[in-house]
């Protein structure tokens, strides 16, 4: 039958094993942190503690209660010591007693625990009744003993107690209920193990002084699990591992047939190695998992500072603009004014100076231009206005104002009008800006040869593709060449061609503004290019531009 001794055993056994097991568990995340191993530190010396407490308390001779009563004694001094230490420790990962405070309580605690093996502390057992808790006679040191036991718990808890105040108020519960425990466990000793003996001349309750430590326990893992001081993954797998593992051995040390010690001891080999195994690729897991965790919030704070900057940069180049333009254009018109003699007939030379005052004046504007296309691109300030209108009629319009640039250079620019209309709703405005940048581009990076441009019909749209063979481009220009700011490597070494690296980007979201797509493909460098784009046969523009081409603001 299983009788109150028996169940006092397992519970005391339970406890002990549980506590033992969760400090190396607790120990082996963090094998470096002082905490852990003041963790560690406590958790053994309290389960030797139970142990041996409840041994005392059931032993058949007198000589082996007194050594067994002296050694509780002796590992309640360091029992109360590493619960003072754990304390005064946690949670910091270095931080170590200062060697003015840790070495006199070390010398006193050696000095006492030393003591409880003699006469002066402890002095005999009187009334000796095998398996019961025995009655003690105290030595003249007996105070000694227990103001520094009880004096390095009370230290520890009230140390812990001051910095569960400073803690703040989101990080303060772990504390508490760490606290809370520790101070349970405290007061079910004090009184079942002292005042309740001494009181009532009673020991009932003595030998479960493991049972009385479970508080601190269960409160310490309730608050790593809970508020994540530790990994509740890594915390559990190694958990179930040790208690696996120690139970199989505790079947070993019971069976007495040797076959079957040797398969239940092989069987503990293979559970410890798959264990280990199985800890170690979990570890491993959970820290590449914190590691991406870590780089996705460093990223992500990252990419919300570089949306302001970029909105900040927005906002600096629209403003910018708007004020670059204003003076621009009184320029503009005061050369005109100039040239055409409203303020009196100039002569040659000053006329030839205000020509090419003027086209770079012009080419200031258009620089200006493209800035500004970009910010209000960017703040969906774009105003839309979609209308039928024949595209073959604009590509040709961009033919002949682009023809004379193309002869000055000595080439072609080749382009066959389709016999009929070919009515495409559109904003006619920008699609005049992309065939002329396009057509542009093909003639400034080609030289002595031609630039073909055709148009044709094609899943329900129009294409376009503007050909030349000049000096190309290689993969790398074609993956970024609708970027903002990108100058291809091909133009680095070409002359007299400047350049934003903003044209074509700005050309890409107006074409995308259209529901169109564009593209640019070489066969390689020194090999010609192909740049097109295609077009719906109805524009399908987006809510925010519906929305924009309705606005009522005026934007120059």
């Amino acid at each position: 039958m299983f009788d109150s001794m028996n169940f006092s055993l397992l519970s005391v056994g339970i406890i002990v094993a549980a506590g033992t097991i969760f400090g190396f568990v607790v120990f082996f995340n963090n094998r470096q942190s002082a905490t852990t191993k003041a963790f560690l530190f406590l958790s053994l010396i309290t389960g030797l503690w139970g142990m041996v407490n409840y041994a005392a308390c059931n032993v058949a001779s007198i000589s082996s209660a007194i050594f067994l009563t002296r050694a509780v004694m002796f590992l309640a001094v360091w029992q109360a010591y590493a619960l003072f230490r754990f304390f005064y420790i946690f949670p910091r990962p270095t931080y170590n007693l200062p060697k003015t405070a840790g070495v006199p309580i070390l010398i006193v605690c050696i000095v006492v625990s030393a003591l409880t093996f003699t006469n002066f502390i402890f002095a005999n057992i009187v009334n000796f009744i095998p398996n019961t808790p025995p009655t003690t006679v105290v030595g003249p040191l007996m105070p000694l003993f227990g103001l520094t036991a009880i004096g390095l718990v009370l230290s520890g808890l009230l140390v812990f107690f001051g910095r569960t105040i400073k803690t703040e108020r989101q990080n303060r519960l772990p504390f508490i209920i760490i606290w809370t425990g520790g101070t349970i466990t405290f007061f079910l000793i004090i009184v079942f193990s002292f005042i309740y003996p001494a009181w009532l001349n009673r020991s009932d309750f003595v030998p479960l002084g493991a049972i009385f430590t479970f508080p601190l326990i269960t409160a310490t893992g309730y608050a790593i699990v809970k508020h994540r001081l530790l990994n509740i993954r890594i915390i559990g797998t190694e958990f179930i591992t040790l208690a696996l593992a120690l139970t199989i051995l505790l079947e070993v040390l019971l069976t007495d047939t040797l076959p079957l010690i040797i398969f239940r001891f092989s069987l503990f080999i293979l559970v410890l190695i798959f264990g280990v195994s199985l800890i170690k690729g979990t570890i491993k897991e959970v820290e590449q998992r914190e590691k991406l965790q870590k780089l996705s919030g460093e990223l992500q704070t990252a990419n919300t500072r570089l949306k302001e900057l970029d909105q900040q940069k927005t906002d600096f180049l629209s403003i910018a603009s708007h004020q670059l333009r204003t003076p621009l254009s009184i320029f503009k018109g005061y050369i005109e004014l100039l040239s055409d003699g409203a303020y009196g007939k100039i002569g040659v030379e000053p006329k030839r100076i205000l020509h090419d005052f003027d086209i770079n004046n012009e080419h200031l504007i258009k620089l200006v231009d493209e800035f500004l296309n970009v910010s209000r691109i960017e703040q969906g300030r774009i105003k839309w206005d979609f209308k039928p209108a024949d595209i073959g009629q604009l590509i040709g319009e961009v033919v002949h104002e682009l023809k004379e640039k193309a002869t000055g250079k000595k080439m072609a620019l080749v382009w066959h009008d389709n016999a009929e209309p070919m009515n495409v709703t559109m904003d006619r405005e920008k699609i005049y800006h992309t065939l002329f940048n396009f057509v542009d581009n093909a003639v400034k990076y080609s030289d002595d040869d031609e630039v073909i441009v055709s148009l044709e019909s094609k899943d329900g749209g129009v294409e376009v593709r503007i050909k030349d063979h000049g000096i190309g481009f290689d993969k790398i220009d074609e993956a970024s060449f609708f970027t903002k700011f990108y100058r291809g490597q091909n133009t680095k070494n070409t002359n007299n061609v400047v350049g934003t690296g903003l044209g074509i980007y700005i050309c890409k979201k107006f074409v995308e503004g259209h529901g169109g797509r564009v593209w640019a493909k070489s066969p390689g460098p020194g090999k010609g290019s192909e740049f097109g784009f295609w077009l719906p046969l109805v524009a399908r523009p987006t809510k925010e531009q519906m929305v924009a081409s309705q606005s009522k603001i005026n934007v120059i």
